[in-house]
């Protein structure tokens, strides 16, 4: 591998896929991977794979594919995976504590530290042994921890003034799942995530996949059993 080198967006977009497939094939001891394998899986052709990888300078042999593990880390290293992430959920309500419960985000290096809320009822209670917090103990935990990250999942109304409580205290992540967009300054990240338009996209995929059954249909053939049956 050599240095870290500039990568285009696009291919910036599929690196984190590229991480889990390799990551998971690591975990069960293959060592290599051709490019039409990694193309498959992105649903792109090798041809793309090669040269996403050849923009921070990973070159495959041809008949041999890419080393699993430098690749894996290569890319974690670009995704600023090598140093661990300290996260903070604000809003412990079912999309919170979900999130509070999911088992993969350490090993990816994302660690959950502190989770916030307004509602009485949900302060002091626990989710994987987190506490949840009053948003009033927000300024001085995030003085006394190294806040990397901060998972918004108040309601839509609310997720600006919680940004901007988060920003004013020095968090320069967050991880926006209240499907609204805002700005913010140039010195924060952030991610927008819009679970209905995740689902739009599976519609739009769910139709063209009974688009092309029904045209199979229409030639006359029956893919229930995989037998011409001559409907025409």
């Amino acid at each position: 591998m050599k240095g870290e080198k500039k990568v285009s967006n696009a291919t910036v977009k599929r690196l984190p896929k590229y991480y889990r497939y390799l990551s998971d094939l690591h975990q069960v001891g293959i060592s290599r991977v051709l490019s039409i394998d990694l193309g498959r899986q992105m649903e792109i052709t090798p041809s793309q794979v090669r040269q996403d990888f050849f923009q921070f300078g990973c070159v495959g042999l041809q008949g041999y594919g890419y080393e699993v593990e430098p690749l894996m880390q290569e890319i974690g290293k670009i995704l600023g995976l090598a140093q661990p992430n300290q996260m903070i959920i604000i809003g412990a309500g079912k999309l919170g504590r979900a999130l509070a419960n999911h088992p993969s985000f350490e090993k990816r290096g994302f660690k959950i530290i502190g989770m916030f809320d307004l509602n009485p009822h949900l302060i002091g209670k626990s989710v994987r042994g987190i506490e949840i917090q009053s948003m009033d103990a927000l300024p001085e935990f995030a003085a006394g921890h190294a806040v990397d990250i901060a998972v918004i999942t108040v309601p839509r109304m609310h997720a600006r003034e919680a940004a901007e409580k988060v920003i004013r205290y020095g968090i320069k992540g967050i991880w926006n799942f209240a499907s609204v967009e805002f700005e913010v300054p140039d010195d924060v990240a952030i991610e927008h995530i819009h679970l209905s338009e995740s689902l739009m996209s599976l519609s739009y995929k769910l139709k063209e996949k009974r688009q092309a059954l029904a045209e199979k249909l229409e030639e006359g053939y029956c893919w229930t059993y995989g037998l011409e049956c001559g409907l025409r």
